[in-house]
């Protein structure tokens, strides 16, 4: 048994087309857009009566994969959530990032939750946290030169 590479990351929301435009904003292309629904699908996820719509992002080198899923049914009757970075679970999704400074300021500008001013790590590496769209936690990193 061998595990080759993470195929990629799904992220649950409400609003597909706002998550969509927030990654494609940040930098991630779109690689493809579908609906399923069915009993095949229905067996997968382990839920009954499934209808979904999901649109696939990469990156531009093609290394990450996000899949962001909204489920028209079953919906989820709770709240969007808003974690906190130590909160259980996975909780934030990394980007290697050029021009952070750029980003962040981006970000601000259009109203995100920045957790913090960027960091520096021993000389080495950037750092940012921010929240996304739906409560989803971004840390933004990029490599000092």
């Amino acid at each position: 048994m061998k595990i080759h590479r993470i195929d990629h990351v799904g992220v649950v929301v409400n609003d597909l087309s706002a998550a969509k435009e927030f990654f494609v904003d940040l930098g991630l292309k779109v690689q493809g857009e579908w609906e399923m629904e069915g009993e095949l699908l229905n067996q997968v996820v382990g839920l009954n009566d499934v209808k979904t719509a999901c649109v696939g992002l990469g990156t531009p080198d093609g290394q990450v994969w996000i899949e962001l899923i909204k489920f028209y049914k079953p919906s989820d009757d709770q709240d969007i959530q808003q974690p906190l970075a130590n909160t259980l679970g996975i909780r934030h999704i990394a980007f290697t990032v050029e021009d952070i400074e750029g980003i962040v300021a981006k970000l601000r500008k259009k109203g995100m939750e920045i957790f913090s001013e960027i960091q520096t790590y021993e000389g080495t590496i950037k750092l940012c946290y921010c929240r996304g769209p739906e409560g989803i936690i971004l840390e933004l990193a990029e490599r000092v030169r």
